[in-house]
């Protein structure tokens, strides 16, 4: 088959070539760029924290009336309200683990600083999450120790969020470490907090995921160190592991108990007891949104684009049925017609996606200019043209089809 009467064909539909060509274009360059972000979401949808999150709960509460002052008096007695709220907690019979902790993963609440190999941050350093936690803070959390040991209790020290005093051992996450001791060497050696008293590392975790899943915080997400420090202050958080299953008896229980100890505290049911599938929920949900849109808006453009598709063609075939006959008659198969209106919508469809390409190109660098987009990859460039031409072929079939069972008997009829 020859593409000349194609060709003389479409000339003569300018309008309709050039509606359809354009609305392929568009189609592809919209939808490529929303395919990469919404794999882009999916991506920070599946990112692991590093603790394991089933069977585990957060509790966050502050006492009404406890003292907010930093002398040793107050201090004292706010440490005092912490451990009492741990032996409580630990004693619930679906309890495996519990342990003080200011912060979880995704929890939104992080203090960060850098870390450093000499004071006054000088020479290499790296941006870093402080966990805050006791002893329990590491098993309950479930993080893989791959080097070195845990806390014990003689390395738990407790006072406010503003005091200087720094903490004589930590725990760092795999990428701080390798960052700083490129080596291969860091456990057992000397680093410095903020830039003040040095600190050893005495174990290292594989992974643990820093608690901010905001943007900022993308160039440090897996650098996380565990600070031996009980945080006293007029409000405790607490990290839970129950046992398999128990996560909703424990949350209602635990609040039951608690209570029961000390009624003089806040602890709203919105934030005051979570577990943690739904404060991953809650931390990705702008993700899940735009994911869900974006395919929502694929989805219609794909489809408003398919039935133009086919609505052209129907229309085109209702024209040429005379011609068609005639074809027919001169000894055209079936066939002949159907590859005829395939070869006809790959064409359309060829200048279209290569439209679509620029296009997509130029939007994709003007998302990288304004909204931090990365650049997108070949793959999906070459995936979104494969599917635009796929989707021609399928949406130009039934008419194309319809097309191919006209009679030669129609030649003969009358225009």
């Amino acid at each position: 088959m020859t593409v000349h009467p194609i060709l003389a064909a479409l000339r003569r539909h300018k309008a309709g070539v050039s509606l359809i060509v354009l609305q392929i274009a568009l189609t592809l360059a919209i939808v490529c760029n929303a395919v990469f972000i919404i794999g882009q979401r999916i991506e920070r949808l599946n990112r692991p924290t590093g603790i394991d999150e089933s069977n585990l709960i957060k509790i966050s509460q502050a006492w009404v009336g406890a003292p907010s002052g930093d002398d040793a008096a107050s201090i004292e007695k706010l440490d005092a309200l912490q451990r009492t709220d741990l032996d409580t907690l630990r004693s619930l019979p679906d309890v495996k683990e519990v342990a003080a902790s200011e912060s979880l993963p995704l929890s939104g609440i992080i203090w960060s600083s850098d870390i450093s190999l000499s004071p006054e941050d000088k020479g290499l350093t790296a941006q870093s999450a402080y966990y805050y936690g006791d002893e329990h803070l590491r098993s309950t959390l479930g993080l893989h120790l791959i080097a070195g040991r845990d806390f014990n209790a003689g390395d738990i020290l407790h006072h406010t969020i503003r005091s200087t005093d720094v903490s004589p051992v930590i725990i760092v996450a795999k990428p701080v470490a390798d960052k700083l001791f490129p080596q291969g060497d860091a456990l057992g050696k000397t680093v410095y907090l903020d830039g003040k008293k040095p600190s050893t590392i005495v174990g290292i975790v594989e992974q643990l995921q820093t608690p901010t899943t905001a943007s900022w915080g993308n160039p440090f997400a897996y650098n996380s160190v565990l600070l031996p420090v009980r945080l006293d202050g007029t409000s405790a958080s607490y990290a839970i592991r129950t046992r398999p299953g128990r996560e909703q008896a424990v949350m209602h229980e635990a609040r039951k108990a608690l209570l029961a100890v000390n009624p003089m505290r806040i602890m709203p049911d919105a934030w005051g007891i979570q577990s943690f599938s739904d404060i991953r929920a809650k931390a990705y949900r702008a993700d899940r949104g735009m994911a869900i849109l974006m395919g929502t808006v694929c989805l219609i453009l794909l489809g408003v684009t398919a039935a133009g598709i086919v609505g052209l063609t129907s229309f085109w075939v209702g024209q040429r049925h005379r011609q068609i006959g005639v074809r027919r008659a001169l000894g055209a198969r079936r066939i002949d017609i159907l590859h005829y209106f395939q070869i006809e919508n790959l064409m359309i469809a060829g200048i279209g996606v290569v439209l679509g390409v620029l296009l997509a190109v130029g939007l994709n660098l003007w998302l990288m200019a304004h909204y931090e987009m990365a650049r997108i990859p070949l793959f999906y460039m070459t995936a979104a043209v494969l599917a635009m031409l796929a989707l021609g072929q399928a949406a130009v079939f039934v008419p194309a089809r319809r097309a191919s069972n006209v009679p030669p008997v129609v030649a003969t009829r009358a225009a």
